[in-house]
């Protein structure tokens, strides 16, 4: 059986490289057009442009390109153009020994020695060229396909900090981050994901900081799939991740470099990946989903503050409709006779149960949410306003809801937005749905019991080797290595979180001191 396999291993070897033999880069320009001109049959978009340069155009030459991709190759400003322009004036020879040397250095040139290379060059937006008489292509760099350029963040606003956010061009991205982190140990590596599309993926880390361990689980699962077409990062986190069934993100998504940046100096992993102005971090904790941006640019006293409101405002927004339940229906005898009375009162003449009353007005502000996004431009928001006060009040009148429970829709719906990540904060959306069942058939026991199963399923997560909970459930012998909810003086950070190297563990220290 071995010996068997070794030799369907060793002709599968052999076709590889008689297929490899079939595809290389002919001196023979006729051959290469034909091998092309087969290759992107009703490719519309793609131009095959012959031509003659040297001195009385005695040198047949082959353009490549895709149409919108590449700029006017005439154009003196472009280095396509200067290259062919300097071409028009020199003899077949010299042409030659440029190619070969590539002396004049006037433009951005790789030489490809393969046809399908040649191809996958082209359809990244560059331009190749062949001439007669030379068995290898150059890759010439272009302007590349239309992209929009650097935005502003628009789901992570800051009042203090950069207003700079990723855009849709990888290499865009990731020049966002060099330009904030001007360093040489921090590497850029590039992985082509997608059968189909061939989507050019970057994973960014520094080299000192980061464990071996992680970056080798991040190389392993971007390289143990396989798929048609890659479009976006969600799809990577989503094929990627440990626990696929959890609604809780296990990666971190920003749409902001300084984050990214701050994230890599900690000893995480960034991916970007092109098509997508969102970079993942890994690995992702509960905590890291509950800061913000501007936490490490405002004073420490408002940070910590702002951090705790976060953290009441994930349990109201979870606990708070559920809790309503559980205590107008079980357990009323903990609140106020009075609070009792007015909540009778503005029961009153309401033909539904409390469970279906809440679950309506829930499922009225999430349409109404829903609507706001998809309408385009500030007509949106307008809706997003006006629905909510028209049919809170609409509702009301009609008596199919009591005031109090749009009071308790409105704060669960304040408290969800002021988590800084969305995809956080909708998995505390859904998760709200289960305490509002067990709130409302079960009281108060099923609020501990929800509780119970969420707490419990979050200590099970992991993300790439490292608990979710992290630092709530591993806590470092030094102080500082670790922070919760209490942000600790920016000049008192001394050491890093954990997920850098032990020996890399000090960040901070005074000039002289050595500590």
């Amino acid at each position: 059986m071995i010996r068997g396999w070794e030799h369907e291993r060793s002709g599968n070897v052999k076709e590889q490289r008689e297929l490899k033999e079939q595809t290389r880069i002919s001196a023979n320009l006729r051959e290469n057009e034909k091998y092309l001109r087969t290759r992107l049959e009703n490719c519309s978009d793609i131009l095959i442009r012959p031509m003659r340069l040297g001195e009385n155009h005695k040198v047949d030459c082959l353009m490549v390109y895709i149409e919108v991709a590449v700029s006017n190759m005439m154009l003196d400003d472009s280095a396509i153009g200067k290259m062919i322009n300097h071409f028009w004036e020199i003899s077949p020879d010299q042409i030659q020994d440029f190619v070969q040397n590539n002396s004049l250095g006037i433009a951005d040139v790789k030489k490809l020695a393969d046809l399908d290379e040649a191809v996958e060059a082209m359809l990244t937006g560059d331009a190749v060229f062949f001439i007669d008489g030379y068995d290898k292509a150059m890759k010439i760099s272009s302007k590349g396909y239309p992209s929009m350029g650097v935005m502003e963040a628009e789901s992570e606003k800051v009042l203090r900090g950069s207003r700079e956010g990723f855009s849709d061009n990888v290499k865009s991205n990731s020049a966002l981050v060099r330009k904030r982190l001007r360093d040489t140990r921090l590497k850029v590596e590039e992985y082509k994901i997608g059968v189909r599309s061939h989507t050019l993926t970057q994973v960014l880390y520094m080299d000192d900081l980061v464990h071996e361990e992680l970056l080798e689980k991040v190389k392993e699962r971007l390289e143990e799939f396989e798929i048609d077409g890659i479009l976006d990062s969600g799809m990577l986190e989503q094929l990627t991740e440990d626990v696929w069934y959890s609604p809780f993100p296990q990666y971190q998504t920003t749409e902001r470099p300084d984050r990214a940046v701050q994230e890599i100096l900690n000893g995480k992993v960034v991916i970007l990946c092109d098509n997508s102005p969102e970079a993942l971090i890994l690995p992702g904790n509960f905590n890291s989903f509950m800061e913000s941006s501007e936490d490490w640019y405002h004073r420490f006293e408002m940070a910590s503050f702002l951090r705790m409101l976060r953290y009441l405002a994930i349990i109201m927004a979870t606990v708070l409709p559920g809790l309503y339940l559980a205590v107008i229906r079980f357990h009323t005898q903990i609140l106020p006779g009075t609070l009792i009375l007015s909540f009778a009162e503005a029961r009153e003449g309401v033909p539904f149960s409390s469970v279906v009353e809440l679950i309506f007005l829930e499922m009225a502000f999430e349409l109404i949410r829903e609507a706001g996004v998809r309408v385009p431009g500030s007509l949106g928001n307008a809706i997003g306003i006006v629905g909510g006060l028209v049919i809170g009040q609409a509702a009301v009148e009609a008596n199919l809801v009591s005031p109090i429970v749009v009071m308790i829709v409105a704060l669960t719906a304040l408290g969800s937005m002021t988590v800084p990540n969305e995809e956080f904060a909708a998995a505390f959306r859904l998760v709200k749905y289960v305490f509002l069942i067990l709130g409302g058939y079960l009281g108060i026991y099923g609020i501990v019991l929800g509780v119970y199963l969420v707490v419990g399923h979050l200590a099970g997560l992991v993300s790439f080797g490292v608990p979710y909970l992290v630092p709530f459930i591993k806590k470092e012998r030094e102080s500082g290595r670790e922070e919760g909810i209490w942000r600790v003086p920016l000049r008192m950070r001394k050491l890093r979180p954990l997920y850098a190297r032990e020996e890399q563990k000090i960040r901070l220290t005074r000039k002289g001191s050595g500590s």
